[in-house]
Order: C-alpha cells, then sequence, then structure tokens
C-alpha cells in the first residue's frame, strides 16, 4: 500500500522528505492497529488514501505528514504533544487543526454545522494548509459513502456540496471541487445522477464528428501558426448539467449544443496570439470575451474565455491559458506549496486565499452567532466577479449585483459606515445601483454619516452585511439604553426621585426581582418598549419611600425628542408629527417609542393606559427631515404636476411620493408625502404652493 505513495513522492521530493513521510506512516499505521473502516478495511487505509490525495495536489512535506496523522489525536490516545516530538511542531498544529474540524463531520442541525464552520475559519487562519488536508479527507470519505445509509449520505453530500466545493473553488482547487460535485450529486439524487450520466454518454457518440471536426480545424491553424499548443475538449460534469437544466428551465439537448474547449500554450504572448488565430476561424459572439489574465479572479483563476459562433451555428466555448495558469485553475492555492516551485503567481494566490480568510475572520467577529455568520459565508462563497477601480486605479473584485455601498465596505468598514453617496465614472448614482465591471467608483463619505437600515435590501457581500448589521445593532442597543434612562427618569419623577438619585440598592432589589443580568439590560428593555418605565420605577421605590405629595404630582415633566432619527424612534405615519407640533407617544414592544400628534385619532385608547402613553416635546436644537403629508385642490391644466414639485422642490423639499386622482372633469386632488425640517419650512412651501393660479387650496392631512 505504501509504495504507490513513495513513488508518487520521489518524483518531486527529496529522499530525506520521503523517508520522514514513511515514519508518519508507519507511527500512524502502529497507532490504528486493530481499528477498521465501515467497510470492513483496515483504518490505515483511509489516511493513507488522504495522503495519496495531497500527493497528487503536489503538497509539502508538513501536510503529507499530516495527513496520515490527522485522525490519531481524535482516535487513539496519541497527544499533540508526542507529535510535536517525534515530527515537529507545525505537524502538530496542522493535526490538532484538523482534529478540531472533525466535529462537522456528526452535525446533525444546522446550528452545530455552523459552529463547526466558524472553527475551521480560525484553523484556516492560524495555517491555510489545514483546510487542504480537511479537504483531501472529505474527498476519500466521499468516495467511500456507499457503506452508509442513505439518509446519511444525502446529508453528508448536501454538506459537502454547501460548504466543502465553495470552499474548494474559493481556493481555487477545480480538481476537487468537480469531484465534489458530481460525488455529492450521485449521492443525493442517485436516480437524476445516473439518468444524466447515460444521456451524457449516449450524447458523446452523436457529437464525435463535430467535436473532431473542430479539435483538427483550432489544432491545424495554430500549428501553422507556429504556436506549441495542447488542444483539449472540455465536457461539462454532470452537477453543472442539472443546475443548469433546473435553473435555466432549459432541456439536456439545449444545455449540451455547446461545444467547449481548452487551449493550453507555452506563454502569455501565445495567450493573444491564441485567441487572435480562433477569432480569424470562427466569428466571436460580441460582449462574450472576458480576460482572466490581465484581471484574474479573486481565487487566483487566470485565462482568456470567449464565445465563438462554427459551423451550422454551432456555439463554441473556448478558454486559452498557460500550462502554469492550468496547473493553477486544477490545484490552486495548493500550487503554493509544489516543492522548490514557487512562483510569484502562485505567492499572488496564497495572499489572496489569506485576505479571503482574514475577511471571515472579520465578519466572524461582526456576526450576532454562528447561523448568521454562515448566512454571510454562503453569500461570499459563490463569487461571480465584477472588477472595478478605485479613484487611483486600484482593482477592486466584488460578486455580480454588487452596490457602490458594497465597494465602499470591501475598500474600509469606516468608508462604508460613513457613505453618503458615489459618482461612477464622474456621475453621480444611486447607493443601490448595480456596478459593471470597468466602472470607476468614487464614494463620497461625511463624518457624521451612519449606515442606513434600508441598505441592507440590496447590499450583495457578506462584508458589508455583516458590518451594516454589526453597526445597527450596537446603535439600536445605545439609543434603546438612552431612551430608557429618560423614560424611567420620567417614571420616577412621578414618585418623588429620579435617575440620578438611585442608590446601588435600589438596582440590585430590581435585578433580584426581574432576573435581569444587568441594569444596562433593563434600560434598554425599556427603550425597546418590552418593559414599562412606570413598572421598572415601582419594583425599585419601595411604596414607604415614594413622595406623592403636592409639590411632586406636577414633576412628569415631558421626555425630549432631539433626533429626526433613530431605530428606537418611529414617527407615525398616520398623522406625521414634526417639529412645532404639540406631541405625544406610546411605546411599543420592540419598535421602542412611537410619536404621534397629540390629536390623532389612534391615540384615543392609549391614552386611556397611562403607562402606555407619555407626554413629550421636541428639542430646541432638533435638526433634520420630518415626513409630512399634504393635499392640494388643483385645477388640472397641461403640466400642473410638474409646476407643483417644481414650487415644493425650490424651497428645498424631497418629494417622497406623489400621486393624482380625479375630484370631477374640473377638480384633481393631488396627494403629496415630502421631508421638511419644521413648521415653519412646511408653511414657506404651502405658501409657495398657492401662489400657482392652478392651486385652489392646500392643506395638510393630520388623521384627526
Amino acid at each position: 500500500m505504501l509504495q504507490g505513495l513513495t513513488d508518487k513522492l520521489s518524483s518531486y521530493l527529496d529522499p530525506k522528505e520521503v523517508d520522514r513521510i514513511k515514519r508518519a506512516y508507519l507511527f500512524s499505521e502502529k497507532c490504528h492497529v486493530g481499528q477498521m473502516r465501515q467497510s470492513g478495511d483496515p483504518y490505515i487505509t483511509h489516511p493513507l488514501a488522504v495522503a495519496n490525495i495531497l500527493a497528487d495536489m503536489r503538497m509539502d512535506p508538513e501536510s503529507l505528514m499530516a495527513g496520515l496523522l490527522h485522525d490519531v489525536i481524535e482516535d487513539t490516545g496519541v497527544t499533540k504533544g508526542q507529535i510535536s516530538r517525534r515530527f515537529g511542531r507545525t505537524v502538530a498544529e496542522l493535526v490538532d487543526g484538523v482534529s478540531k474540524l472533525g466535529e462537522i463531520e456528526s452535525a446533525s442541525r444546522a446550528e452545530q454545522q455552523a459552529e463547526s464552520f466558524q472553527k475551521m475559519t480560525l484553523a484556516m487562519s492560524r495555517d491555510i494548509r489545514v483546510m487542504l488536508v480537511k479537504l483531501a479527507d472529505r474527498l476519500h470519505n466521499m468516495r467511500t459513502l456507499g457503506v452508509l445509509s442513505p439518509e446519511k449520505r444525502r446529508r453528508i453530500a448536501r454538506e459537502t456540496i454547501d460548504i466543502y466545493a465553495p470552499i474548494a473553488q474559493r481556493l481555487g482547487i477545480n480538481d476537487i471541487r468537480l469531484e465534489f460535485e458530481d460525488l455529492g450529486f450521485a449521492a443525493m439524487y442517485p436516480l437524476r445522477h445516473r439518468r444524466l450520466r447515460e444521456a451524457l454518454k449516449a450524447s458523446r457518440k452523436n457529437r464525435k464528428e463535430v467535436v473532431t471536426e473542430i479539435h483538427q480545424a483550432i489544432e491545424m491553424r495554430l500549428e501553422r501558426e507556429s504556436v506549441n499548443v495542447v488542444v483539449k475538449g472540455r465536457e461539462k460534469h454532470l452537477w453543472s448539467i442539472y443546475l443548469k437544466m433546473r435553473e435555466k428551465k432549459k432541456s439536456f439537448r439545449d444545455i449540451m449544443d455547446v461545444f467547449a474547449f481548452r487551449l493550453v500554450v507555452d506563454n502569455v504572448d501565445d495567450c493573444y496570439r491564441a485567441l487572435g488565430i480562433v477569432h480569424n476561424i470562427y466569428k466571436p459572439v460580441p460582449g462574450e470575451f472576458k480576460d482572466y489574465i490581465a484581471i484574474p479572479k479573486a481565487n487566483g483563476y487566470q485565462s482568456l474565455h470567449t464565445l465563438l459562433v462554427g459551423m451550422h451555428g454551432v456555439i463554441i466555448e473556448v478558454q486559452i491559458r498557460t500550462r502554469e495558469m492550468d496547473a493553477m485553475a486544477n490545484f490552486g492555492i495548493a500550487a503554493h506549496w509544489e516543492y522548490k516551485s514557487a512562483t510569484k503567481s502562485t505567492e499572488v494566490n496564497q495572499r489572496r486565499a489569506a485576505r479571503w480568510v482574514q475577511g471571515l475572520l472579520e465578519m466572524q467577529q461582526k456576526a450576532g452567532d454562528s447561523l448568521e455568520f454562515l448566512e454571510h459565508v454562503k453569500a461570499d462563497l459563490f463569487p461571480d466577479e465584477v472588477y472595478v477601480f478605485t479613484p487611483k486605479g486600484k482593482i477592486i473584485e466584488l460578486p455580480t449585483g454588487a452596490t457602490p455601498i458594497d465597494f465602499a465596505y470591501s475598500v474600509h468598514t469606516g468608508l462604508g459606515d460613513r457613505c453618503i453617496a458615489c459618482h461612477i465614472d464622474g456621475q453621480l448614482t444611486p447607493l443601490s445601483e448595480p456596478l459593471q465591471s470597468g466602472q470607476k467608483i468614487d464614494i463620497v463619505s461625511a463624518p457624521g454619516a451612519q449606515p442606513n437600515p434600508n441598505w441592507l435590501n440590496f447590499v450583495v457581500t457578506a462584508k458589508a452585511r455583516s458590518a451594516i448589521r454589526h453597526f445597527l445593532k450596537n446603535q439600536q442597543h445605545e439609543e434603546s439604553v438612552d431612551l430608557g434612562k429618560r423614560l424611567l427618569d420620567q417614571a420616577l419623577g412621578n414618585l418623588g426621585t429620579s435617575y440620578k438619585q438611585l442608590k446601588k440598592s435600589q438596582i440590585k432589589r430590581l435585578l433580584k426581582e426581574t432576573g435581569a443580568s444587568t441594569f444596562e439590560f433593563v434600560l434598554q428593555q425599556i427603550g425597546l418598549g418590552n418593559s414599562f418605565p412606570f413598572a421598572v420605577a415601582n419594583l425599585m421605590i419601595l411604596p414607604s419611600k415614594r413622595k406623592v405629595s403636592d409639590d411632586n404630582k406636577n414633576r412628569n415633566l415631558p421626555v425630549v425628542i432631539d433626533s429626526s432619527q433613530g431605530l428606537v424612534l418611529q414617527y407615525g405615519r398616520c398623522c406625521h408629527p414634526i417639529p412645532g407640533d404639540p406631541i405625544l407617544g406610546h411605546m411599543t414592544p420592540g419598535k421602542g417609542l412611537v410619536i404621534h400628534l397629540e390629536s390623532c385619532r389612534n391615540l384615543k385608547e392609549i391614552r386611556l393606559n397611562p403607562e402606555k402613553c407619555m407626554s413629550l416635546v421636541w428639542s430646541s436644537v432638533i435638526k433634520g427631515e420630518f415626513a409630512v403629508e399634504l393635499k392640494a385642490e388643483v385645477t388640472p391644466e397641461r403640466g400642473f404636476i410638474a409646476a407643483l414639485a417644481s414650487r415644493m422642490t425650490e424651497e428645498d423639499a424631497t418629494i417622497e411620493h406623489i400621486s393624482v386622482n380625479e375630484k370631477d372633469a374640473f377638480t384633481s386632488i393631488v396627494d403629496v408625502v415630502l421631508t421638511v425640517r419644521d413648521r415653519i419650512h412646511l408653511a414657506d412651501i404651502m405658501r409657495r404652493a398657492r401662489s400657482l393660479k392652478s392651486v385652489r387650496r392646500i392643506y395638510r392631512v393630520k388623521n384627526k
């Protein structure tokens, strides 16, 4: 069994290194003696197979030894220290890292799977080879799934396609990704897999003549132009065919109408020469050329892609790359460890992978829990990239559909948080606009700006989503604690005391009564509307200590509203209160304080419950924009809507919504929702609108 491995290793490792790996094999064999796999084979066949997979990837000696020893800590009595003394600290760390990832094998619930993935991220951040050994381990397990129960086979296959295949793709290891997907497909949908495989086999016979004709035409022309080339017919694998049939609702015949070829040449110059030659033989399809050599994919993949129209309208996909790029496409980051031949491009690939893993760590720190983290990562593992430029010409890789907000967060989290606008190729563009490859993006930021919750509706990168959620969670916490303090102070005023006069003994009594962990948590719950401030105040102040004399009856000062925006402040859409209006508020569980006009109809029932209803007052220094609703009775004439909107915007108002309904042949009713600063600003806007001849009457809608 060992001979096959040593033959592979001898082709690229020194004899001394091969001997070290043999020692690791003998040690592993001794540790696993008597242990059997579910198939009935001796257990040592598994680590040996893992080492063979790593040898095919031409991995370094430490990774190979870790592959042979990866189950020793978990399944035998050997410790990490013993491995370190025998084979070195690096090997011990790799084995320990892989052992800690073992839990994912038995994960039966989404949360367990997510927590295991978090461990995987930490292990990868220390040494990415841990992940490569884990991928080899999973690949052999996938190859030997047949002995397990159908249910377990399906679960492991789903996990492999959801997590391990995308990781292999992100690290550029295409060979392993393809095998993961085909083995997973066979385990999850055995009947569909078998039928597709049979259809593919039958189609090969029908396509043979066309494939041969195209192959020969390309090869002969390139040889005539003195380009040394290997032309390979590239067949789509079954999982890819199945996904395209399912997602695009196409038949097998439609998918297989495309003929794919890969051209492997000596150098980059030959790549571009070959491209010109194939464009000369067959007509290229406009807009279908992609240059991943000049701008590599995020995982380091490099190649030229073009789509051609051949004889009888046959579609031909062509990929052109060098031998080194071909090896990188198949082995990805693993090429970095190929013995004594780490080139500049493989080092760049290693840095890309390290950057990705570092990004995972940042997301992990900001995610609320392991499930949220896994959700972010899954979104990040399927990058169909667009490539855009910073103002200084740096290339930024983003997934298809990414917006300027995603761009800002990819440059720096702080820039994303402070983003207020953007210029694309010099033009002011909405922050929700999807980006296109080749655009130059210039982000406009402001010191006091902060993320908008609406951004979560259109951002696509995991980094942007996790950063926005992290900020909003912290912001909501701070706002709710601050509002909770003010509401509790108001309630304590009714009992003859104040927030500043509270004693430690009163806070301790409250925590004991409520079972809350901290006083800050209690304040947060008040601010979010989940606890009533009067009930909390009553728990803190003993009846004997309460003062309800005449002097204290009017102590109930209103809560000051000093912000136009906030995650725990909501403005009633029924009445649209603005600064200067008399207002009242009520607490809504989970939402916080909802502010209404004092005269709003919707407060009738709430007024009867003084614990829920509270008096509010606007701060004298409040700034911001507030929504207000107006109705205008207008004589319809050409361009009257444009004229009315123009008058309003001249007064620095932003129109959020406008609609028109016909009252009769001579009158139209215009409904407008716009943002204003205060009542004075609103009065100026209404005065300006009334000056139009067509406007007979304009008034504010207040829900009285």
